[in-house]
């Protein structure tokens, strides 16, 4: 359904695109005729990421290091995109999260999640948006969420408080940028498991069951996800502003129901542990 040159004459840039979702949709931008940058913090992967999707789809993909917790790393790496030309779409994906009992979270964990979701996001959108208003540019900007960000999440609290501000960032500035041609639209995905978030945040005795909280009956693919976010920033979209769109296969419509927070609620101070546990890769 998708023409091939659909994202043609565009430069997209991926937060977090070395892994998961990030390194799925900017492979599927590439498809589709976009110049794509990723950043992430850890450059080996990143590179090998680019190369992967630079020679799956003959498109460019450039990899920049980049911390986006730090404004000025921020900065630097939206200085060195914009010495080439400047990017038309920002997808901020990068995030972090993990399950924990939020009255035992000390400030730095609660810290090491805003930082990314929260201020990252901040500092990347308002970055790329001070250069496109200046130069009176159209643009998108595309923000990854959870269903969290649309009802909470218990053991995920700092997440879900992040993922909501960058919501609230979305439709507050899809009417403060809206008329200076600039759309800012989400998606909040349900489960679309990815190798980095199962370690974090899938309990031991969870990790087969059947996706009974899904009336689907499975989890979702990538290239689903991949699809629905190349068609939000297309010019095919161009009406779509402020909006949210949920893709979890009508999960938040059955309720808490088959989820596992009835079985976290129920964890011992050893199962806690060895959570803590296989969170740290031990």
């Amino acid at each position: 359904m998708f023409e091939k040159n659909l994202l043609a004459n565009k430069k997209i840039l991926v937060t977090g695109g070395g892994t998961g979702l990030g390194a799925a949709m900017a492979k599927r931008y590439a498809e589709l005729g976009a110049e794509i940058v990723i950043c992430g913090r850890r450059e080996q992967i990143l590179a090998d990421t680019a190369s992967a999707i630079s020679t799956a789809t003959g498109g460019t993909v450039t990899p920049i290091q980049c911390d986006i917790r730090n404004p000025d790393s921020v900065e630097a790496m939206m200085d060195k995109i914009w010495s080439t030309g400047p990017i038309d779409v920002l997808v901020n994906n990068a995030a972090g999260n993990f399950i924990a009992q939020t009255e035992k979270l000390s400030s730095r964990a609660v810290d090491a999640i805003l930082n990314t979701v929260l201020h990252g996001t901040a500092y990347c959108t308002i970055s790329a948006g001070r250069r496109w208003i200046e130069a009176k540019r159209p643009a998108v900007v595309l923000s990854i969420l959870t269903l969290s960000a649309l009802r909470g999440a218990a053991f995920r609290t700092p997440s879900a408080m992040a993922k909501a501000g960058v919501l609230a960032m979305v439709r507050s500035l899809a009417v403060e940028w809206g008329p200076r041609g600039i759309r800012t639209v989400a998606i909040a995905p349900g489960a679309f498991p990815t190798a980095g978030a199962s370690q974090r945040l899938t309990p031991k005795n969870s990790d087969n069951r059947a996706r009974t909280d899904i009336p689907l009956g499975r989890d979702g693919d990538h290239a689903e996800l991949a699809n629905l976010a190349a068609f939000v920033v297309s010019d095919q979209a161009g009406y779509l502003n402020g909006e949210c769109i949920t893709i979890d296969g009508g999960k938040q419509f059955k309720g808490d129901g088959g989820s596992n927070t009835d079985m976290l609620l129920n964890w011992t101070d050893a199962d806690w542990a060895e959570m803590k546990r296989k969170a740290q890769g031990g």
